[in-house]
């Protein structure tokens, strides 16, 4: 390839963005809505636009300031067409946002993490409930360093739900959470657990952690590094990143408790 070539092919790159991570969302018209972990004008990541016919729109391109920088994770998006979702970096402290694109492409942060007991880096997405509260996770920070699962409300007011310890409560929660119709949130931590190989657990509404499954690191699987999906009858399903038969990773399903 020649080097014009290649020059042109950078300035694409950096227009238009760069390493897209995570997943998309779909509005009624077929337009996709997502993240690039890096180009944009500043080379630190946008949340873009991609019409039914396959036209791109940048909406946002993170500059490293106060707007954040790199978006790991999806956007979510609310009646309103209004978009959320997190960046790792960047922000007032340097140690991520949460933000929200409205349909004008206007970009506001919500919250920046300042990196003590408030939680630091979030590499997750969002949920949403119908009040126009966020809840996620940061995999680091907290009052034990162990990570957290917090609440942004509609005001940009922040939450912490609890703050992994690191121990048997689990640590290092690298994914979103879930949320059911009663309002309990359901994720995983990496870490942690009694057996040091991750959990998956269950915060109810008034903040209480339950740890629902310690990973043992044998058939069972160790490290979840992923989210997890729930029936309509509580079962949760998700994946770990190792462990099982062949030590490659499992598929799990995880039952109610009755």
């Amino acid at each position: 390839m020649s080097k014009w070539l290649c020059s042109q092919r950078n300035r694409v790159f950096v227009r238009y963005g760069a390493d897209p991570l995570a997943g998309l969302v779909r509005d009624a018209a077929g337009n996709l809505y997502g993240t690039t972990a890096s180009g944009g004008a500043s080379g630190l990541g946008t949340v873009f636009k991609v019409s039914a016919g396959g036209a791109e729109t940048v909406l946002h391109s993170f500059t490293g300031g106060s707007d954040g920088e790199y978006p790991y994770a999806s956007v979510i998006r609310d009646a309103a067409g209004n978009l959320y979702g997190t960046t790792y970096a960047g922000g007032a402290s340097g140690l991520g946002t949460v933000f929200k694109i409205d349909t004008q492409a206007h970009e506001t942060v919500l919250y920046s993490f300042r990196g003590g007991a408030d939680g630091e880096y979030p590499s997750a997405g969002l949920v949403r409930d119908a009040a126009g509260n966020l809840y996620g996770t940061t995999n680091s920070g907290g009052s034990s360093g162990g990570g957290i699962v917090f609440k942004i409300s509609s005001a940009g007011k922040e939450t912490v739900l609890h703050s992994f310890k690191g121990g048997k409560d689990g640590e290092y929660p690298y994914a979103s959470v879930i949320r059911d119709a009663a309002g309990n949130l359901y994720g995983t931590t990496y870490g942690g657990g009694a057996s040091g190989w991750g959990t998956v657990f269950e915060i109810d509404p008034t903040g209480k952690e339950t740890v629902l499954y310690t990973f043992t690191g044998a058939a069972d699987g160790a490290s979840p590094e992923g989210g997890l999906v729930q029936d309509t009858a509580g079962h949760l399903y998700g994946t770990t990143k190792y462990g099982g038969a062949l030590g490659a990773g499992t598929v799990f399903e995880l039952s109610p408790a009755r």
